[in-house]
Formats: structure tokens, sequence, C-alpha cells
């Protein structure tokens, strides 16, 4: 198994390369690694999921209000039953609350039957409208004048952090080479005789990538990669900012679910959501933007979400905000995910991908293996797939024991009950567990989304040199990295 963030590439071409180190391209690495191939996984920043993959509002949707018939719906229809188990076979913290899309005029009452009707043609079936009164008693602390609900009960929340990171350790250790630090910046395609060239060559700032198939699948970069290869793309990827605000845990009292709006053509709109990790979601906004590196908060952006979420709770506002962040998503001008083989390429592209992709992203790897047996016949072996080794990943959610609160981990090994974050309760052996871990933080940033340590209402001012102690420590000994 391979990890590399700095020197020489390998010269050996391989079978078959993935761009984009984000849940979807991780969960497509992992699809990959069941077959006896050479592959790559290539991402341009210093850790998996540190693009959009990040900064997702963290749900397991149901897909019932997904355009009827699109690859979409089918793929989060598919995904979410796949997720959902693959989450308990890898300890990935899920926890079902349910949605509530909550009317809150007459017009926004009236377009309920509709997304019933939606979901029930998406093939979801235990959605129902309720009444205010329902609505009231399910969640006491809701602002007043709400009308009725739609009741989705599937919903759930998730971890995106360790989605993102189970699928890249397990295709890691079943033999996939993860490159990180490693930007495409240049693509040249197989060319025929009389040059002969059997593959790609994928130009990094680490030096060149030699490929037999390309899979696409960078995100917000996804229509460059496109460009790099065709010189134009099908589609173009104009980032959408979500703006967020993380409420205290001392919040988390006031809601029992995913508190939805009646959704808009640029999104779901703002919601408030409980999260595995025992804070309240406010947002997110949902802002067209040329820039694709814009991820900062603006005082209008977050200004606009507490004015909206006092509206729908209006005791939320009043608490401790712990954090604020944005994500980009990846919008293009298309409703539907925008994925495409081009078999005389050899090469894939998936793109398109928005909130839905954590859902949706093991239905989408199975598609994108499916598609690539289909373009490259003979030349790839994709007929056999074998069992993949399972992973158990560590628990950040607080749905099942954290490691202080396990007395049988503690009397094996002490660092466990040896807090060094005390406002997320880390302790120093997860922070060791996941320094010298199958695909390791390159960053302080990284280690939090793997343990939490830094993620709490202090931001790191207590515990942060304790924390960066132990993340330099460790990388002098050459253990982590």
């Amino acid at each position: 198994m391979t990890v590399t963030t700095k020197g020489p590439l390998p010269s050996e071409p391989y079978d078959v390369t993935v761009v984009g180190a984000g849940v979807v391209g991780t969960a497509i690495a992992r699809e990959l690694a069941h077959h006896a191939l050479r592959i790559a996984l290539v991402e341009a920043s210093g850790d998996v999921g540190d693009g959009t993959s990040k900064a997702n509002t963290a749900i397991l949707h149901t897909g019932f209000d997904a355009v009827p018939g699109s690859l979409e719906a089918r793929l989060v229809r598919e995904g979410r039953r796949l997720l959902a188990a693959y989450a308990i076979e890898s300890g990935i913290p899920v926890e079902p609350v349910g949605a509530l899309l909550v009317a809150w005029d007459e017009e926004q009452l009236a377009a309920l039957p509709a997304l019933l009707k939606k979901a029930e043609a998406n093939d979801y079936h235990e959605a129902r409208i309720i009444g205010a009164e329902e609505v009231r008693s399910r969640e006491p602390h809701l602002g007043e004048g709400a009308l009725g609900a739609l009741e989705v009960p599937g919903e759930s929340i998730i971890c995106p952090w360790t989605t993102t990171l189970a699928y890249a350790t397990q295709a890691v250790r079943a033999g996939v080479d993860l490159h990180l630090n490693c930007k495409v910046e240049g693509i040249t395609s197989p060319q025929p005789p009389p040059d002969d060239a059997d593959h790609h060559e994928l130009t990094t700032p680490r030096g060149v990538i030699r490929t037999r198939h390309l899979i696409n699948a960078a995100g917000l970069h996804a229509d460059v990669i496109d460009q790099l290869l065709f010189g134009r793309g099908k589609f173009t990827v104009t980032p959408r900012r979500g703006q967020l605000i993380v409420f205290d845990k001392l919040a988390r009292d006031l809601v029992r679910h995913i508190l939805l709006p009646v959704p808009t053509a640029l999104g779901k709109g703002i919601l408030v959501a409980p999260t595995v990790y025992g804070n309240v979601l406010l947002g997110p906004t949902a802002e067209e933007l040329d820039d694709k590196r814009a991820t900062g908060t603006t005082g209008d952006g977050l200004d606009g979400l507490r004015a909206k979420g006092e509206r729908i709770l209006p005791s939320l506002v009043d608490e401790e905000v712990t954090a604020v962040y944005a994500g980009l998503r990846a919008a293009t001008e298309h409703d539907d995910y925008q994925i495409h083989s081009a078999p005389e390429q050899r090469y894939i592209t998936v793109g398109g991908i928005r909130s839905t992709g954590l859902t949706a992203s093991m239905a989408i790897a199975e598609h994108v293996v499916g598609l690539l047996a289909d373009a490259a016949g003979p030349d790839l072996d994709l007929t056999v797939a074998g069992n993949l080794d399972p992973v158990h990943m560590p628990n950040i959610g607080e749905s099942f024991p954290r490691p202080y609160q396990r007395a049988d981990l503690i009397a094996t090994d002490s660092a466990y009950g040896s807090i060094v974050c005390h406002c997320e309760r880390v302790t120093r052996g997860e922070i060791r567990d996941a320094l010298i871990s199958t695909v390791p933080p390159g960053s302080l940033d990284g280690l939090r989304r793997r343990t939490r340590a830094r993620g709490g209402r202090c931001q790191g001012f207590y515990c942060g040199a304790a924390v960066r102690e132990l993340f330099e420590g460790w990388g002098e000994s050459g253990a982590a990295r």
C-alpha cells in the first residue's frame, strides 16, 4: 500500500488513474480495487476529501426530491442503500433522525402534495403530509407560523469526513497508489500509429503519471480536466458557495429532525440540522460565484443565515456559535449528474456531482466502473471482482461510545484515557492512531477531520499547542509519513 506526498512518481503506466480524491473519487478507486489492476488515485491537495467533500451538509439523502427518471435520482436511491450498509460495516457514524419539509405559507403548503408525488415517483413511499399541530408536537422549539410539513422519515445524518477516509483507506490497503500534492496541469492522450502511444500522460508538479485509462472525478475542476483533454468540455462548473454556521452542543436539544424548507431551483434552501458530532448546523447559502477558491464566509451571508434561522428556530440564534465555514458545490448548467464515457479516448468524466454526491458515491462508483468495463472490453479484466478486507474506522460521532468513555479500551492502552482536546473529548490515543494510520493527515485540519481535535467551541485555543506538538512529533519520527 502506497501513499505519497512528495518525490518522484512511478514510471510504469497504471491501468486506471482516478483524478480527484474527494468522496466520489475515493469511492471509484475503492470499487476499482476489487479488480486485479494497477490503479492510481491522484489528488491536487495534500489530503483526501480536502475540497467540496469536507464541507458537505452531511445528510444521507433518500432522494425523495430528485428529478424523477434522472441519473441522479437512480444513483442517490441506490447509493443510500449501499452507503447505509457500508456505514454499519465500517463504523461510519450515522443517525436516522428523519426530516420535516416545513411549509411556512399557503403557497408552500399547496406545494407539498406535488412533492409527495415526486417522492413516490422516486420510489420513496414513506413520506407523508402532516398538519401544523403534529409539526408543533414533533418540533416544540419551531418558530410560529408553520402550517404543515412533509415528513421524510428516511433522511439521516452522517459523517462525510469518515466516509471519504474509509473509502481511501480500503482502496490503499487493497493496493491503490494514492498520490497527493499532484495537481494535473496537462494531459497528453493516447496516440494512434505511427506514434503508437497506448497511454495518457498526466503532467503534475511531481512529474508525469502514465495511465492507459483515465477517470476524471475532479469535482470543481472536472470541466478543466475535460478542457485539458479535448480543448473544450460538455459542461461548465460554476462554483456555488454554501456558507454555514455551526452551533455549540448545548443547542442540540433544540432540534429533533432535519428541518428543510420547500426547495427552490437553486437547491434545498436553508436548513437546520443536527450533526453526528452533537452540534447543530444552519445553512447553507447558495451563491453563484466565478472563483473556485472563494471558500471564505461573509458578513452578509452569515447575517442572512441568522435572520432565516431565527424564523425557523428562534432559540437557536441565542446559542453559542462554535464555527462558521463555507463550501463550494460543483453546479453546472445541467439539472443532472454529468457522467460521460469517451471509449475512443479511454476516458470517463464524472462531473456536476452536487451535495447528493456523498449519498450517491458508492452507486456512482459502481456505475462508472460499469461504463469502464463496457468501454475497455478485453483491454481490462473487469469480469472477476475479489473481496476487499473490511475496514473499521475510529468513531468520532456521539451515537456510539467514544474512546474516553470506554474503560475496556483505556485498560488496554492508557493513551485512550488521556484527553488532549477537552471541548471534543479527543484523546492522545486517537491522535496517535490518526497520525500512524493508512492515510495519515497532512495538516492540522486533516487531523481535525479524523479526530475532531481543535474542532470544539474553543477552536484550539486551549489544546492547539498540545495537538500541534503531537502532530509534529509523530511527523518528525517518520511514523506518520
